[in-house]
């Protein structure tokens, strides 16, 4: 069988007649071992595997879930490479004010500005719950620090760079690097690899034909400016993390007349300010969280404010009081049509003639350099087929994602998702035939349906249970949340429902809180900086 799927070769070789060969052992064992089916990709990854080869990994992204990653791989020994297009680490909390070149509905392939943080943004939930496991999200006093339990989003990306440094990631990550292109190369039996094109900004004294980058890969001439430097770069990888986010690409609603309506639209992903829609009539899309705090913020500047509900049965009850609070704070069903003249008609017969529409309708998953064949796609916001949100079964495991899974205690799951792929690479832990993981996700599907939730919010691990980050982290033997940290997260939550304008900085939950600063998570030592 091993015979017919791939002739002799310095690294191929049948164990009854190299006995003497030191791997013969170990690669016989691993032939006749596996439950899945032999193909060259499968023979090659576990010949890697039993020979304790390290992998070379691309992490595209060093975001909270692109950075843990590339740490966790780290430590499994294997080669890392973050190619990040942003100068700074970060990813979405990485603030962007400079949003004029951007598309006011963000419809570009590539996007020019990634973060989609507004200027006033807190967290949304203490920060206690928010750290990785080894690393707390410690109170931080001095200049431009903010101490707060919800802090400003500035105090999140402090937190992200000082874990980069502490960990020593900055040195394998690649900034002001766009990746463009990340296909299949058939490796024949040397088995599936993946080349990766990214486009990187260089500075540079002279406009030469060749140029080296930080890490002595030769690339080529793009520009001709001197000073600056836009320049391709081609590598060839063993596997590639996407790490990318899922908080940039906005997704808007079809409403007839959109493309005809000439006054302002514009989608939250570029909504930095209020200034600009000062006393203006603006009718705000969608009542998730962002259109929340951004109508509360609008309703001190603009004349009107028109909140446009798909379901109004899905208020909550803090929102509810704040519409009633602010005169200039009006709910609206769903929008029935844009009008050229201005007007913007409800599904129940009224209107408004306004001036602006702020579409808070939330993001999609976009992976516009990604070509798997096909392979991996992304149907009504739902990325798949994906075995646990992770791997996709016959490309695994040498493309996975990170980050996938929405409305959870991020970073925790983020560390444990890093564990659990860098272990998989380096043969520590074993995935189910693709047959095996291809059934678990149709399995997985079927019950989301059952239970009422929709395609588009397969990935919220919210609706299913807390208990599955749990059973996740028990791939990578990943600790389990602390119950302080589940039970403070969900009273955030109830608080936010009922409180919204104040809960950020009003909470009865200090006993929960005093717990969580006496347990092991905030009383660890942490280890040496790591240069």
């Amino acid at each position: 069988h091993y015979r017919s799927h791939c002739p002799p070769s310095p690294l191929f070789f049948h164990p009854p007649q190299n006995q003497t060969h030191p791997l013969a052992k170990h690669t016989y064992i691993a032939l006749y071992t596996m439950d899945q089916p032999w193909n060259q990709a499968t023979l090659a990854t576990w010949e890697m595997m039993v020979s304790k080869k390290k992998w070379s990994v691309c992490v595209i992204g060093a975001g909270p879930s692109g950075l843990v990653a590339a740490r966790e791989l780290r430590k499994e020994g294997h080669r890392v490479v973050v190619l990040e297009q942003k100068h700074d680490v970060g990813g979405q909390w990485l603030y962007d004010p400079n949003i004029e070149k951007e598309d006011p509905l963000g419809q570009t392939k590539f996007l020019d500005v990634h973060s989609s943080i507004y200027t006033s943004l807190r967290l949304l939930s203490p920060r206690e719950i928010m750290g990785y496991t080894d690393f707390p999200f410690f109170v931080k006093e001095g200049p431009g620090r903010d101490p707060r339990r919800f802090p400003g989003h500035k105090e999140l990306w402090l937190y992200l760079k000082e874990f980069s440094v502490h960990f020593g990631l900055r040195e394998l990550i690649r900034f002001n690097t766009r990746v463009e292109y990340v296909g299949m190369l058939d490796g024949s039996c040397g088995g599936l690899k993946w080349v990766v094109k990214s486009r990187k900004l260089l500075k540079v004294a002279t406009s030469s034909a060749n140029y080296y980058d930080n890490n002595k890969q030769k690339v080529d001439e793009i520009g001709s400016d001197v000073g600056s430097e836009e320049v391709v770069v081609e590598e060839v990888f063993d596997a590639v993390v996407v790490a990318n986010g899922h908080y940039s690409h906005p997704r808007l609603p079809s409403i007839k007349g959109m493309d005809t309506w000439k006054r302002k639209q514009m989608h939250s992903h570029v909504y930095r300010v209020p200034k600009a829609f000062q006393n203006q009539v603006v009718v705000v899309v969608g009542n998730s969280l962002s259109g929340q705090d951004l109508s509360m913020e609008l309703a001190g500047v603009a004349k009107e404010v028109h909140i446009s509900a798909r379901s109004q049965n899905t208020l909550t009850e803090g929102f509810s009081t704040v519409i009633s609070k602010y005169e200039n704070l009006h709910l609206r069903p769903q929008i029935k049509s844009l009008e050229e003249d201005g007007r913007i008609l409800f599904v129940d017969g009224s209107f408004v003639v306004a001036d602006a529409i702020l579409y808070c309708t939330g993001y999609t998953y976009s992976f516009p350099f990604l070509d798997t064949k096909g392979t991996v796609a992304v149907e009504d916001n739902r990325v798949g087929p994906l075995y646990h949100h992770t791997f996709p079964p016959s490309l695994a495991p040498s493309l996975s994602f990170v980050g996938i899974p929405r409305k959870i205690i991020a970073f925790p799951f983020f560390e444990s998702q890093g564990k659990w792929i860098a272990q998989v690479l380096s043969g520590k832990r074993k995935l189910p035939s693709p047959d095996d993981m291809m059934h678990h996700i149709h399995q997985f599907y079927r019950q989301r349906e059952a239970d009422g939730i929709p395609k588009r919010d397969t990935h919220d691990i919210i609706h299913f249970e807390m208990q599955y980050c749990d059973m996740y982290a028990d791939q990578a033997d990943f600790p389990h949340l602390e119950e302080w940290r589940k039970k403070m997260c969900l009273v955030a939550l109830d608080n936010s429902y009922a409180n919204l304008e104040t809960y950020r900085d009003s909470w009865d939950d200090d006993e929960l809180l005093q717990e969580a600063l006496q347990s092991p998570h905030f009383t660890q030592q942490l280890g040496p900086i790591i240069t």
